[in-house]
């Protein structure tokens, strides 16, 4: 009984110690273990929504049904990139020099708060290189803390290590539609003669870009370490039953003669070599200087070429990539339903009307924050910043050159909103959800918190940004 008396002492205590942002997301995180449904289910509801907004725009039901159904297949190229994205990520996030990062960094917090601020720190840093890395990296670095820091609430943790696709993913080099944008062979021609060619430099590289990414870091990883409850009331990995395996446990011996090559690095040494050397003169040799060469193939090349130099052995290598195919599930089967959904809208009157009603109801002043507003709501139901950019960009872009509103700084204010409805659409969740073990309820409470405080910080800069670039003809 006494010692009974002190535990439940010590749960007051520390309920009262915890501060209201941390009370808050305790309840938004038992609402969401509740109440939050399967991924697939944003994407079928998107359809049945568009359908039915394009039945209250009077077009027939059979055209919709049409239109929709063949253009299934249409986003196949492009998901193609965004799988080899995931497996990119993870083959480098898993090689054994970034496990030693992983182990070296998680010997640095001695509490639990501070093991999670530095996981949102991470996943977001790791988000500007590529968001496929910043899932794996920061989902072992929450395993790798979790396993050594005691106390550490671990769905906090989980929803640190999603803060990458939360908050800057798409403000960095792995953003799909700059980088869309930015390569003349993946825009659609439709949509070319209305923005012809947007560089890196016009997007991603602006200075209120970086601005905005960099304001974001600090209020998410502030809002992570404050929001994180105390180690009496938090739900470690144990408290889930979790058990974890070594990713950099020891490859196979070699049994037989023909396996020798599997397990040389003679091979990948040379392969690696070859395209460095192209990619060295692709760079080099590009008319519009380096930034304006890399695009999504070229992206996706150079982090398979490094997974592939850093696991050293072809062996090693096919087994990270055999780990990675898992995650990239969704990707496959989703993808298509959201280009059912880009369909209906572009093989319809939906496109014509939605440009249409963005230049009427606009002026060049309130123009930024409805693109921004409209993306935020969009993403919910197309939780794909490529996919959903090729929704949005042919009526968006042309109200944009009607305005004169900065054609680049449009695909950024796309680029920081788009990234808010994945606070709370668990579909780019999965990756991680597979690392941790953990369902997309355990994190969606601490990451609606953190989408209440982004919202109106991003969609601020979004128009004031907007006020003070000049206009740029199309670069066709």
């Amino acid at each position: 009984m006494p010692s009974q008396s002190l535990s439940s002492g010590r749960k007051t205590n520390s309920a009262q110690q915890d501060s209201g942002l941390a009370r808050f997301g305790l309840a938004l995180a038992t609402w969401s273990e509740r109440w939050f449904p399967d991924p697939l289910v944003f994407a079928l509801a998107g359809i049945v929504i568009v359908f039915i907004f394009g039945l209250c725009l009077h077009e027939s039901a059979s055209k919709l049904a049409i239109q929709g159904a063949k253009n299934f297949w249409t986003l196949v190229p492009f998901t193609m990139q965004m799988v080899m994205i995931i497996i990119g990520g993870y083959v480098v996030a898993t090689t054994p020099v970034v496990n030693r990062l992983i182990r070296a960094l998680a010997g640095i917090p001695k509490s639990g708060r501070g093991a999670i601020a530095m996981i949102a720190l991470f996943s977001m840093l790791t988000s500007l290189i590529s968001w496929g890395l910043s899932l794996i990296f920061s989902g072992l670095l929450a395993r790798e803390l979790a396993r050594r820091v005691k106390g550490m609430d671990y769905r906090a943790a989980g929803a640190a290590a999603y803060l990458g696709l939360g908050a800057v993913w798409a403000l960095g080099l792995s953003s799909s539609a700059a980088m869309m944008m930015a390569t003349k062979g993946s825009i659609p021609p439709a949509l070319f003669t209305i923005s012809g060619l947007i560089p890196l430099r016009q997007s991603l590289f602006l200075w209120q870009s970086i601005a905005m990414a960099v304001v974001l870091i600090v209020v998410s990883v502030a809002v992570a370490y404050f929001s994180a409850p105390s180690p009496e009331r938090a739900k470690t990995a144990a408290d889930f039953g979790i058990e974890y395996e070594s990713v950099d446990r020891p490859i196979e011996k070699r049994t037989k003669p023909g396996e020798w090559l599997e397990y040389s690095p003679l091979l990948t040494v040379f392969v690696s070599a070859l395209i460095i050397w192209y990619l060295f003169d692709f760079f080099r040799t590009s008319p519009q200087g380096a930034l304006a060469a890399l695009d999504l193939n070229t992206y996706n090349l150079m982090f398979i070429t490094a997974g592939l130099l850093l696991h050293w052995r072809p062996k090693r290598f096919v087994r990270a990539v055999a780990d990675a195919v898992p995650a990239t599930g969704g990707v496959l089967i989703q993808f298509p339903f959201y280009a059912v959904i880009f369909g209906m809208i572009v093989g319809t009157g939906i496109s014509a009307w939605l440009a249409s009603l963005f230049a009427r109801i606009t002026t060049q002043a309130s123009y930024p924050l409805l693109v921004a507003l409209y993306s935020a709501i969009l993403g919910t139901f197309v939780p794909s910043g490529g996919s959903k950019w090729v929704i949005e960009a042919p009526y968006i872009l042309q109200a944009a050159n009607l305005h004169h509103v900065h054609l680049g700084w449009v695909v950024q204010i796309y680029n920081a909103a788009e990234a808010l409805p994945n606070l709370v659409n668990p579909f780019w969740m999965l990756p991680l959800l597979g690392i941790l073990k953990l369902k997309a309820r355990d994190l969606v409470g601490y990451s609606v918190l953190q989408m209440i405080v982004h919202v109106p910080i991003v969609f601020f800069m979004c128009w004031l940004f907007a006020r003070y670039i000049p206009y740029l003809p199309p670069m066709k």
